[in-house]
């Protein structure tokens, strides 16, 4: 695939889940220096997933009414850096509470959209997805376990100086994405929502949700959590980037898999094995074994997850639905869901305990697993052929 821009997308996504390494693990931490509790915590955290729940549709529509994906991308790239900078300038609950929406509301445009363009470039090599999305998982894995390290030396106070160098990161790359061609397709007569109704995609969406409610403890409390028993920062770091360094493994052996066993059923194993880990984290925190062994199956609970749902959904919307769809996809999961899931763990983690607010994520996920199951359809998914 010679005219694969493979470098500038991939520079992208580093940068883009290098943000996301500093944010998921430690920004709690850094939340919970400046003395704020635990609902309060959950209330802030869950404001990095309530604008997915609009912003991607709005900034979706305007790409697929005019075409033009990376202006867009541009934009939000530039906004985001603005308006982060004002964790600068107070740290008050009402001033955080602004500046975490607003930064959501313009960094949640970019991710669909980006999605959208590599599945363009990628054309019907769809398989090779994983190949250019493992760079962001590499730059998650630099960012929390580099941070890990340092704020066992070093106050967390410095986070924001660490989130503001990667955000310009963002800026450059996003400056040199090229435009992807958007192919026409079949359903471009047919609304987006003509589309939503099939119940398979219907299904899809709602399971996906789901599954984004039982991460909601895990981004918002894990690391908590584990500092709360006795783990070490560095630990804490190093255990997160284990569980991306497992999801690399799966992005870079997806196209076998698919090969062997339909995103229908793979994304239904993933449902599966994201109920035995959370209930490995929830009962077993006191064993090191079992915590480590838990982060392996991150695996499945995000990476197979992750493939099988952007590879559904790229199916389901075609044409110029294409940045519609993955809009969607995100504003209903780590939307719609990721902010129920920070919202409801931040109450349950007061009221019922760490283990039991990680027991309902469990069964958050044997929920979409049902759902899915029921629903999603039993037609073999057509995949793009084997590398």
């Amino acid at each position: 695939m010679p005219n694969l821009p493979y470098w500038r997308l991939s520079g992208f996504y580093f940068f883009y889940f290098a943000f996301v390494g500093a944010m998921s693990p430690f920004w709690g931490l850094y939340l919970r220096s400046l003395t704020f509790s635990a609902v309060e915590i959950g209330v802030l955290m869950s404001l990095l997933q309530v604008m997915r729940i609009f912003a991607p549709n709005i900034w979706g529509q305007i790409a697929d009414r005019t075409g033009r994906r990376t202006p867009i991308v541009q934009i939000a790239a530039l906004g985001s850096v603005l308006v982060f900078s004002g964790v600068f300038f107070s740290s008050g609950f009402w001033w955080m509470f602004a500046v975490m929406a607003a930064l959501s509301f313009f960094w949640s445009a970019s991710l669909p959209l980006v999605e959208a363009m590599t599945l363009s470039h990628l054309g019907e090599r769809t398989d090779a997805y994983g190949r250019i999305r493992l760079w962001g998982s590499v730059g998650f894995i630099v960012m929390v376990v580099g941070l890990g390290y340092a704020f066992d030396h070093v106050p967390i106070a410095g986070l924001p100086w660490a989130v503001l160098a990667v955000m310009l990161g963002i800026v450059v790359f996003a400056r040199v994405i090229p435009e992807a061609e958007i192919l026409p397709h079949h359903t471009d007569r047919h609304s987006v929502w003509d589309i939503v109704k099939r119940p398979e995609v219907a299904s899809l969406l709602t399971a996906c949700m789901l599954m984004a409610v039982a991460h909601g403890p895990y981004y918002t409390f894990y690391s908590i959590y584990l500092v709360d028993h006795g783990y070490d920062k560095s630990t804490v770091g190093w255990l997160w980037a284990l569980g991306v360094l497992c999801e690399i493994g799966i992005f870079l052996v997806i196209p076998r898999i698919f090969a062997r066993m339909t995103p229908n059923r793979l994304i239904l194993a993933s449902f599966a094995l994201a109920v035995l880990r959370f209930l490995l984290i929830a009962w077993g925190v006191e064993s090191v074994w079992l915590v480590w062994g838990a982060q392996t199956l991150h695996a499945f609970s995000f990476g197979t997850f992750h493939a099988s749902a952007v590879a559904l959904i790229h199916q389901h919307f075609r044409g110029r639905h294409q940045a519609r769809g993955q809009a969607l996809y995100t504003s209903l999961s780590y939307g719609i869901g990721g902010t129920i899931g920070g919202l409801a763990s931040g109450l349950t983690w007061e009221s019922l305990g760490s283990a039991w607010t990680f027991t309902l994520a469990a069964a958050s996920a044997a929920l979409a697993w049902l759902v899915y199951a029921a629903w999603g359809g039993t037609k073999p998914v057509p995949v793009a052929p084997k590398l």
